[in-house]
């Protein structure tokens, strides 16, 4: 390999990034606005920390797409440390939130109407993260004009991430994989409470202890429960096979070869906790700035941002399998046979 003196400067591409940043106030015939410098510079980090997002999820996408993953190589592990990074990252745009709002809604009106038509809500490399992570077409809220103020190269890239493998499409893959209910010689030795020859066994026990559990207000939880995992009914993203793998991966996550896999629906979970947050501040920030004014781009303002806080939670067929969730004192004691499936001495 060759070997180059490299320069903090170059490497980094200073001359371009630091000479980037372009107020409009600024510009002959305005009166400078200070404010506006600090309001492109969030935004531009912004941008710069979606690319970075888009990285590590396009990553964890390309792992999880494989017919197989070994669990006694680093493969697993290596998505939920870049899916960790990523709600690092995410907690830091939350927090810029606070930089952002030591600038006073006068301020901003100092430069705000030279800013139209550009918004927020023309970035496209947030709508491609969301469709990259598995928010649907069907799922948007305003989907009838979500690129109507983008170019046509970035709606081309937003589309195309629509249609690619989301990261939601291939977590719903490698659920299905899990192997543990297609050997029936792992549950040779379970004692079954509630036999019911069209179902398998463990589930039809956790059925009568799951409905032992419910409260008299709770009794449609049974309805649901049985639609999903027994009669394996299909109408998200996640199929009936799925979601029992991720049922049963909450419930047994002791087990040590199902650490990293709760490890990584719990941080699915926490991605759409985030971002909510995110969006969460985002909606009461504008609301601080503008009221009840319509955004730059021509939105409702935080009437939009509240629609799209309450309908963009891309994993939340994961989320609602806690309500078919039981006390550890209540649930089926597994096989030995399984048990050493489940350990790392299989």
């Amino acid at each position: 390999m060759k070997s180059t003196n490299v320069y903090y400067q170059d490497y980094l591409q200073l001359q371009h990034i630091l000479n980037s940043q372009h107020p409009e106030s600024f510009k002959d015939g305005n009166k400078p606005a200070h404010d506006e410098m600090l309001f492109i510079v969030i935004h531009q980090a912004y941008e710069l920390w979606f690319k970075q997002i888009l990285f590590e999820v396009n990553s964890a996408v390309d792992i999880m797409s494989q017919e197989n993953i070994n669990d006694n190589t680093p493969q697993l592990q290596t998505v939920v440390h870049r899916l960790n990074r990523v709600i690092t990252i995410l907690k830091v745009l939350v927090h810029q939130i606070d930089v952002m709002e030591t600038m006073t809604p006068m301020d901003f009106l100092e430069f705000r109407d030279m800013l139209r038509p550009a918004s927020g809500f023309q970035s496209w490399q947030f709508k491609t993260l969301e469709a990259r992570l598995g928010l649907q077409f069907e799922e948007r809220h305003g989907k009838e004009y979500y690129t109507s103020q983008l170019k046509q190269p970035e709606v081309a890239t937003i589309k195309h991430a629509e249609h690619e493998k989301s990261l939601l499409y291939v977590v719903n893959k490698w659920l299905e994989r899990m192997p543990y209910f297609n050997n029936t010689s792992n549950w040779e030795d379970f004692e079954t409470e509630a036999r019911d020859v069209h179902i398998h066994p463990y589930w039809s026990t956790y059925r009568s202890r799951y409905a032992n559990s419910l409260a008299e207000a709770e009794r449609n939880n049974l309805t649901i429960f049985n639609e999903i995992f027994i009669e394996g009914k299909h109408d998200g993203q996640l199929t009936a096979t799925a979601k029992r793998a991720a049922l049963f991966i909450m419930l047994y996550r002791g087990y040590p070869i199902l650490h990293l896999p709760f490890e990584l629906l719990n941080n699915l979970l926490e991605i759409d906790e985030q971002m909510s947050t995110w969006r969460y501040r985002h909606m009461n920030m504008v609301h601080r700035m503008i009221g009840t004014r319509i955004g730059t781009g021509g939105s409702t303002g935080k009437d939009y941002l509240k629609a799209a806080l309450d309908k963009h939670y891309i994993f939340k067929e994961i989320a609602q399998l806690t309500s078919f969730l039981i006390e550890r004192s209540r649930l089926p004691v597994l096989p030995d046979s399984l048990i050493h499936h489940l350990s790392f001495n299989a």
